[in-house]
């Protein structure tokens, strides 16, 4: 849909932009910016009843499932795959060669850099950042790229960092301004600098101790 930097109703479709029924696009959108080197022919999909919201910008290559939302400002690489019914909020960014599952939440001001997997129900706080690279800017750097791991129905309080190479287990919970340098095992609850095991994910109440 839409031809080369072809403007639309407010917002801007750059190339093959595949648009499901009833997506909505608010003003200042710019979708399907294609990368240095890319094949001219790639293309970007976004499926049905999904809502991209004013300044976001998608790159080419991104296939993005049906009942996706973002906040303002999003930003999107290229290359993705995104799942249904994700949501990634006002001024997040999400690097190149990601993966995130159906029903992933990355909230306001996050941080996914390239390799990331976000799996199924996974949840992401405010102005979390996930890491890749071990050792920045020293030779090699960019072929040692490794992606955090964030496992099924995990959640990752606000303000939290975590390592390159990390795999948050299924279920489990990083308490707010955690910084994670070890894996952490499912259904646990870790936090702190560095993050430390405190208890198991279903003892955890909201009634006091």
């Amino acid at each position: 849909m839409g031809g080369a930097g072809a403007l639309m109703e407010g917002y801007r479709i750059i190339g093959d932009v595949r648009l499901g029924k009833g997506v909505i696009i608010d003003d200042f959108v710019i979708i399907g910016i294609l990368p240095a080197g890319a094949d001219p022919d790639i293309y970007t999909e976004i499926g049905e009843k999904s809502h991209i919201r004013s300044h976001t910008t998608i790159y080419a290559g991104n296939v993005i499932g049906s009942g996706f939302n973002t906040g303002h400002g999003t930003r999107i690489r290229e290359h993705n795959r995104i799942g249904k019914n994700v949501s990634i909020g006002t001024n997040s960014v999400v690097e190149h060669h990601v993966r995130i599952e159906d029903g992933a939440r990355i909230h306001s001001q996050a941080f996914i850099p390239e390799y990331s997997i976000i799996k199924k129900g996974a949840w992401i706080g405010p102005n979390v950042v996930l890491t890749n690279a071990k050792y920045p800017r020293y030779p090699g750097v960019k072929e040692n790229l490794e992606g955090v791991i964030v496992g099924e129905n995990a959640k990752i309080g606000a303000n939290s960092t975590v390592l390159p190479g990390v795999k948050i287990g299924d279920n489990a919970v990083v308490g707010a301004g955690s910084v994670v340098t070890k894996d952490v095992r499912e259904n646990t609850v870790v936090a702190g600098n560095p993050a430390v095991f405190l208890k198991y994910a279903d003892e955890l109440s909201y009634e006091e101790e």
